[in-house]
């Protein structure tokens, strides 16, 4: 075993149900106050790297109909 094949994170395995959806309910909120902290990286560098992905033009002269 080489050190990258170590896991990057140690997990308890006997976590409880209620710790388990705990611990996955807390890694969400992390996720989002980090996509929240980093958004004009994050948008800026997925429109560098992916036009498409651009928000929509919003000043079109078609009806939406």
């Amino acid at each position: 075993m080489k050190p990258n094949d170590l896991p990057l994170v140690c997990l308890p395995m006997d976590l409880s149900d209620e710790a388990a959806a705990k611990l996955i309910e807390f890694l969400y909120e992390l996720v989002e106050a980090l996509e929240s902290h980093y958004a004009g990286q994050l948008l800026r560098y997925a429109h560098r790297y992916d036009p498409e992905s651009s928000p929509p033009d919003t000043q079109t002269t078609d009806p939406p109909f």
